[in-house]
């Protein structure tokens, strides 16, 4: 289903409320939208266009899984805020160093 979401999310431009506006159910044969809010400001897509957004849905996908990285590996705002301040008061640049490394640890698309 997560394909799905991202493909819905391209859809649309936005990410929906998968609770009240959109929900997605997968009966054994693949998933599906089982239900799909009157007041969304698109109508229901067919699967031909959800299968057209092939390409962006994989590449927020793959966005996602690296800003979910990112926030494990930047540590707490207690240690970014330790970082900064030992920088400003030795003139060094290890929170700079530190957040470079985590953005090419796990670059976006």
């Amino acid at each position: 289903m997560e394909k799905l979401n991202f493909k819905i999310r391209e859809y649309l431009g936005r990410k929906p409320d998968f609770n009240s506006e959109v929900k997605l159910r997968n009966d054994g044969s693949g998933d599906y939208i089982s239900f799909w809010s009157d007041s969304l400001e698109k109508p229901k897509p067919t699967d031909a266009q959800l299968n057209a957004l092939e390409t962006e849905a994989t590449k927020l996908e793959n966005n996602a899984k690296a800003d979910a990285k990112r926030r494990t590996e930047y540590l707490s705002w207690q240690d970014q805020m330790e970082m900064i301040y030992k920088d400003q008061k030795n003139g060094t640049t290890t929170y700079k160093d530190h957040c470079d490394k985590v953005r090419s640890d796990n670059p976006k698309d």
